[in-house]
């Protein structure tokens, strides 16, 4: 059998099994980049996989995304091997040895208050988003599926219940995207989020007369849905002069200010909603010369030097 047909039958098995947001990245690599390379043959031998690597490196792909579509090719090979239609092999991909590392995008503490005061003083329900966003971590899908009953004025806490996205849906022929509405990315990323006294003095009033089961940013019925609400958050930077970040980055700005603050690391981790800690190490922790220099005097401190 050639992969094309057995790529058809493996994702019979897998839809029921993973979320449609899964499925469909699952087909769209499949369409984009497995089936035009890999569709006709009838084994995946290393040589071939690693032509392949070197083929989608010099397109501009990241390693992590040819990594990512490795793994559905295992599944895929799996899935063939299970059923006897191909042979197992074993890969030993080669990648070019990483020579810069590209930071993540965080706002300058300045800039940081910046936005926060002018949503302070300029308050509308999108910009609401923004400054919660900048204040728990939120997700760019979590925010604007975040709705006025998940908001707890008692005990100050939000909870992060579901998460939205526009998918491209393969079906056949049929090619279309569609907005849905999920479980967060990970079960840890269902989690409860304290809101800070600012946060909570915005909030309060209007929770006497918002519909509970209206959204947050959109104030409706409906969702925003993540594509136009980064648009209004470009606008908004340009508006107040700060250089234009990815809005993951109020993400990234608000566990940096956590780890700045020297919270510890597994309550940034636990309200980020990272389902491993060294997730939350590996992007956020990085000592500058001051730490290093701390550390080795208390380590000489303790040699009584």
């Amino acid at each position: 059998m050639t992969i094309s047909e057995i790529a058809d039958a493996w994702k019979e098995e897998k839809r029921p099994y993973v979320k449609r947001s899964t499925f469909a990245a699952y087909m769209l690599t499949l369409e984009n980049h497995l089936l035009p390379y890999f569709g006709d043959m009838s084994e995946l031998k290393e040589p071939t996989v690693q032509s392949f690597v070197l083929e989608k490196l010099n397109s501009g792909l990241s390693v992590k995304t040819i990594k990512d579509i490795l793994i559905v090719l295992k599944m895929i090979m799996k899935h063939g091997v299970k059923n006897k239609w191909m042979e197992h092999t074993e890969w030993d991909i080669k990648y070019p040895t990483a020579t810069t590392t590209t930071g993540i995008e965080v706002l300058s503490i300045a800039n940081h208050k910046k936005i926060l005061n002018h949503i302070k003083a300029n308050f509308s329900f999108k910009a609401l988003g923004i400054y919660l966003c900048l204040t728990t971590g939120l997700r760019i899908g979590e925010i604007c599926a975040l709705r006025w009953e998940d908001i707890y004025v008692p005990t100050g806490t939000l909870q992060v219940k579901r998460t939205i996205e526009r998918i491209y849906i393969i079906e056949g022929e049929k090619k279309h995207t569609e907005l849905i509405i999920n479980a967060p990315k990970t079960p840890h990323s269902i989690r409860e989020i304290p809101l800070n006294a600012e946060a909570l003095s915005l909030i309060k009033p209007l929770m006497k007369v918002v519909n509970t089961g209206f959204y947050v940013v959109s104030n409706d019925s409906k969702p925003i849905e993540p594509r136009t609400y980064r648009i209004y958050y470009k606008r908004l930077l340009q508006s107040l002069g700060i250089p234009t970040i990815k809005f993951h980055g109020l993400r990234h700005s608000f566990a940096t200010r956590c780890i700045e603050s020297n919270c510890d690391y597994k309550t940034v981790s636990v309200l980020l909603g990272h389902s491993d800690i060294s997730t939350t190490l590996n992007l956020y922790v990085h000592p500058n010369m001051e730490q290093k220099k701390r550390c080795i005097s208390k380590m000489f401190k303790s040699l009584g030097k």
